[in-house]
């Protein structure tokens, strides 16, 4: 039985065309430019235009192109777009829309006037909100859904809350306009949003069950609720009723690294529960008035390492929460949340995306979603890394062949041509500094990433060599 290509093996061989042949920029050439200019940044992602781009001819084509008025970011983003609700469709699994916002600081700029302001107030740059679709049983990213950049606007003065309600530039929409740019759901596919505390809005929870729509979301609020108990209805605050469920269970949960503490693993108690979610007795954002059924899903450390601050999750969900299994169902979806983190690193530090130095926004919004679909990618070769087939599947069927020639022989001081997909990729991390040691565990994207850069320059100095020996002949 032959594979399903993944999202990256396809993109590996034509990245450009795969990703934005389609793009509609109202002159083919510009296509064309377009995918060519992927193409050459997707071998060389970090650094600035000039790093990327160290022909001179193509660092001006991309100067030109993105001064073309109908070159714009949703233009160049959408082809992508596309491709990933396809898959998206085509995946057959849960599908999970992690969305989450970045800072994208673009200070010093002083010809950028139209940016918001980021940080605390004296910075300027976008909050840039990311769609990033994932299915669940693979753990592999799809692609990238959607992408608003937004500029924070300055509230205006003496703004009354039903006109604060009724702004259309109100942050708060993000939650629900990333949302809704995904389109209807496909009834026979179990697609489902995983947000973070920021989202955890009325306006946007109403949305989803106004829509028949799926997901799972932190709560950041000690909301006002009612539950039904012994054939009466009570009163209560969120997090009370919640911390005061009885366990259903233990187990453990991955927790990433972060604030200059290391990955561990936490053992935690897991809890859950129907109730309703009241409304704001003072409507915030634009939402009915009616009560929302949901589970929580209480989920506390059980004696947390000295000095650690112990993990807590209360998550909402409308999805049914009747079971021990099903409870950790919904912890492991939002589990996937860190997905998304790993995406902004990838355009922050592996694409260098706060380094683009145009002086209009105009100019400068295409090659933010240029360089955020190769951020992506660079979460798709390290999936490629880790599919169940990757220790069967000849590599030569995902990359060209003089790559594998080229990597094996730096590896090995010999070609290997039955290289595997594992194979090439655990080379490609070992030139990008990993050891493979077991205690290293799998390759993450930055290594990879430092292995791809990396293997590039000794792609084109072994092509140089072959053409020279050819013409020799």
């Amino acid at each position: 039985m032959e594979c399903q290509k993944s999202p990256a093996s396809a993109a590996l061989l034509q990245f450009g065309h795969a990703n934005f042949g389609t793009a509609q920029l109202g002159d083919k050439r510009r296509t064309t430019r377009l995918v060519q200019t992927a193409d050459r940044i997707v071998q060389h992602p970090g650094g600035t235009l000039p790093d990327k781009l160290q022909s001179p001819a193509a660092l001006e084509g991309l100067y030109r192109l993105a001064h073309q008025s109908k070159v714009t970011h949703a233009a160049v983003l959408q082809p992508h777009r596309d491709r990933t609700l396809q898959r998206m469709r085509d995946y057959d699994g849960t599908v999970l829309t992690i969305h989450d916002a970045t800072e994208l600081d673009y200070s010093g700029k002083k010809m950028l006037t139209k940016l918001g302001q980021i940080g605390n107030g004296k910075r300027r740059g976008y909050i840039c909100h990311n769609t990033l679709a994932v299915g669940f049983e693979t753990e592999e990213v799809l692609g990238l859904a959607n992408q608003i950049l937004f500029r924070r606007p300055q509230a205006p003065p003496r703004e009354s809350r039903k006109q604060r309600r009724q702004r259309q530039t109100r942050e708060s929409r993000l939650w629900k306009r990333g949302s809704a740019a995904l389109g209807d759901r496909p009834a026979d596919k179990l697609w489902v949003d995983i947000c973070d505390r920021g989202a955890d809005i009325f306006e946007y929870l109403d949305h989803k069950h106004e829509r028949h729509e799926f997901y799972v979301v932190r709560a950041a609020q000690n909301r006002c609720i009612e539950v039904d108990k012994d054939g009466q209805t009570e009163s209560s605050k969120l997090f009370d009723y919640a911390r005061a469920l009885p366990s259903w269970g233990e187990r453990e949960v991955a927790v990433p690294a972060r604030d200059g503490q290391p990955a561990r693993k936490a053992t935690v108690g897991v809890a859950a529960g129907p109730l309703r979610v009241l409304p704001p007795r003072q409507p915030r954002g634009e939402h009915r008035s009616k009560p929302l059924d949901i589970w929580v899903v209480h989920v506390k450390e059980i004696d947390p390492p000295v000095g650690v601050e112990p993990l807590e999750w209360v998550l909402l969900t409308n999805v049914v929460v009747d079971t021990f299994a099903e409870a950790c169902a919904r912890i492991d979806w939002y589990s996937c949340r860190w997905i998304v983190e790993e995406f902004h690193k990838a355009i922050k530090t592996g694409c260098d995306i706060e380094a683009l130095g145009f002086h209009t926004e105009e100019r400068l919004e295409p090659v933010i979603a240029l360089l955020s679909v190769v951020g992506a990618f660079l979460l798709q070769l390290r999936d490629e890394s880790r599919r169940k087939e990757a220790k069967q599947r000849p590599a030569r069927e995902v990359v060209p062949y003089v790559w594998v020639q080229v990597l094996s022989r730096w590896r090995h001081q010999c070609v290997r041509p039955d290289w595997t997909v594992h194979d090439f990729f655990y080379a490609l991390a070992r030139l990008g500094g990993h050891q493979n040691r077991k205690c290293d565990g799998m390759p993450g994207w930055i290594t990879i990433w430092r292995g791809w850069t990396k293997l590039q320059p000794m792609i084109a100095g072994a092509s140089a060599a072959e053409a020279a020996r050819s013409g020799e002949n």
